[in-house]
């Protein structure tokens, strides 16, 4: 049996760090295992890949591999942690956590892995967002709500950028919903464009769309290869973030050859449109958005979180 304050230890280090994000769990859930393998202590410079920078045995199928030990089949993270925000700090972290375990001779690893699992579990079972619907309050104020409450999620989970994946989501939804007649092509929100040759989020014939929450000079340069290969940029972003981006292509010298948006009116504008602007026709159209966007979510994130239900 472990020591009593072995649990209590574990929660303050997960709520001192912000361990709640698919990323952060793959990596805790793998750094266990290591241990479990290796001994400890951990010496963490061994845990580093070379030149790359990213934690050495850690991906998809070594996560997976875990889970399965435990009777768990779905996905915890597509890139299994390995490109997540704060993967190697997280890592570091919690070798320096696990080695101070040792040092106090309380590190049961079988428990620690065990409380893990659990926290993955409660990860998957986690509430979706809630979509209020108020007949008093506009498409806009609705949207925002959702935005806002993703906002608050990402602010308690390190390397999980809900707002962002809940915005992309939410336009492609409205796409599909506006432009059936198209194939719109959606990808999950971590897959960054590096990596999958994309040209933005949303390629509509000549027309490509990028979604961000937190603007800067590197959706610039993607609107400038853009525009060098023929194309017609539309950056969708946050109303904060509008004059931003204004102020960034001005200095680049693309100002008016680039369409800059706020999301949340871009989104409740197509919404009155698809209602026909017919009141009694809102909850109807927000009940398709919904559906749309879980559809989405459910072919391309792995995190179910990010599911929406009206309430």
């Amino acid at each position: 049996m472990p020591k009593p304050d072995l649990t209590t230890l574990l929660l303050a280090f997960r709520e001192e760090n912000r361990i709640k994000g698919k990323g952060a769990l793959a990596v805790v859930l793998h750094v266990s295992r290591y241990a479990r393998e290796n001994g400890l202590p951990l010496n963490r410079a061994r845990l580093v890949t070379e030149g790359s920078g990213q934690v050495l045995g850690l991906g998809k199928a070594r996560v997976q591999t875990i889970l399965k030990d435990y009777g768990i089949a779905q996905v915890l993270a597509e890139e299994g942690g390995r490109t997540s925000r704060g993967s190697l700090g997280t890592m570091q972290t919690y070798v320096a956590f696990l080695n101070d375990l040792h040092d106090k001779h309380v590190a049961d690893l079988g428990f620690v892995e065990a409380w893990w699992i659990d926290r993955v579990k409660e990860h998957f079972s986690a509430k979706p967002f809630k979509l209020r619907f108020d007949a008093a309050k506009g498409f806009q104020a609705i949207i925002a709500d959702l935005l806002a409450q993703a906002l608050k999620r990402q602010r308690e989970s390190t390397g999980t950028m809900y707002q962002g994946a809940v915005l992309q989501h939410l336009v492609g939804a409205k796409l599909e919903l506006a432009l059936p007649q198209l194939d719109i092509t959606h990808n999950g929100a971590s897959v960054a464009d590096a990596f999958s040759d994309r040209a933005g989020d949303f390629v509509i014939d000549d027309s490509i769309i990028h979604i961000t929450t937190s603007p800067g000079e590197a959706v610039i340069r993607k609107c400038q290869r853009n525009l060098d290969a023929g194309a017609k940029p539309i950056i969708l972003t946050l109303a904060e973030g509008v004059t931003v981006v204004k102020v960034l292509a001005e200095n680049t010298g693309i100002a008016g050859r680039i369409d800059i948006m706020d999301a949340e009116q871009f989104l409740a504008a197509n919404l009155h449109e698809l209602s026909l602007f017919k009141a009694s026709a809102r909850p109807d159209t927000l009940g398709k958005l919904v559906d749309t966007y879980n559809r989405i979510v459910s072919e391309n994130e792995t995190d179910p979180s990010l599911r929406i239900e009206i309430g």
